[in-house]
């Protein structure tokens, strides 16, 4: 992706975000300097704790054995995550927005990891809302930057470790490069069935409901179908998770303390169990993972029945 010139000097200023690629360590660290600012060193730390990529998920191999804590026939088949805390994360660190962005990379390699290994068959991230396009343009440009490379330098594990890779949300105003790198991705990993990550990218589950009404509406329009055939079936074949083979998720996860859903999957979530995590995203972690699938477990689904 073509950086604005006002985007590559805030890159390339140390006093605001990092230069650094997020799967290189700072070469400067092993360097006998006589002095390191200490943002520099911060920033330094932070990027070289940032992981290198999805760690090779065996696609033939059975799944590992869970954490004594969990049950195999209680996990969820479906996990939905709203990330949230990437920029108070970093400002809390006194570090750039930037970094808190790359360090969230890390966390999301390291989900897709434990979602492989235990058995979770599909993993839906929303990583860019529809409404976020009314953040700064800088801010945007960057968000948009990390994701491009993160799918490019995970393209290939993902064919390696059997992860499908699928987008939801309106794609057509991504840069270019981006929506052919998704192309690529979606046509490359389309076979793989150990598991099913699917990221929401310019997502609005008002629209996505509204949109699958217009469909149907069309249709009705068409003789195809009639308003009689209308059902909560047909509309949930018509929204954008129809690609999915459990398309609503059992368990939601949001981060950082924050309690909503901020027009995330609003059809798909109305029996999901949701968990609210008080860690800022780019320190969720197998713990914490862990803590939302044992409190998911604990909890009796009951979809209206009476409890037994």
């Amino acid at each position: 992706m073509a950086f604005s010139l006002q985007l590559q000097q805030i890159f390339l200023s140390h006093t605001r975000f990092c230069s650094q690629p997020k799967s290189i360590t700072n070469p400067l660290i092993s360097l006998k300097l006589p002095s390191i600012h200490p943002l520099a060193f911060a920033q330094n730390a932070a990027v070289s704790n940032i992981d290198t990529g999805v760690a090779a998920i065996d696609a033939s191999a059975d799944e590992v054995l869970l954490p004594p804590q969990l049950k195999r026939e209680l996990m969820p088949k479906h996990v939905a995550v709203i990330m949230d805390g990437n920029r108070r994360w970093a400002k809390m660190r006194g570090l750039p927005v930037a970094l808190g962005y790359e360090a969230g990379i890390r966390a999301v390699r390291n989900l897709i990891e434990l979602c492989g290994k235990w058995g979770i068959r599909v993993l839906t991230l929303f990583a860019f809302s529809s409404d976020n396009w009314l953040r700064p343009k800088v801010e945007v440009d960057i968000l948009m930057s990390l994701f491009e490379r993160a799918l490019n330098d995970e393209l290939e594990n993902f064919a390696r470790a059997g992860i499908q890779i699928s987008i939801i949300g309106d794609s057509s105003k991504l840069p270019k490069s981006l929506q052919d790198l998704i192309d690529k991705g979606i046509n490359t990993t389309k076979q793989n069935s150990r598991l099913h990550l699917v990221v929401a990218v310019n997502y609005s589950g008002q629209h996505d409901v509204v949109q699958a009404c217009q469909t149907i509406a069309q249709k009705v329009k068409d003789g195809i179908i009639e308003t009689k055939d209308i059902n909560s079936f047909l509309i949930e074949q018509e929204l954008q998770t129809n690609c999915i083979d459990f398309p609503c998720p059992d368990l939601l996860i949001r981060t950082s303390g924050e309690l909503r859903l901020s027009n995330f999957l609003l059809w798909q979530l109305a029996y999901a169990e949701l968990f609210f995590s008080h860690s800022h995203w780019p320190d969720f972690g197998e713990a914490e993972f862990l803590e939302a699938l044992c409190s998911f477990q604990q909890r009796q689904r009951r979809y209206g029945r009476q409890s037994s």
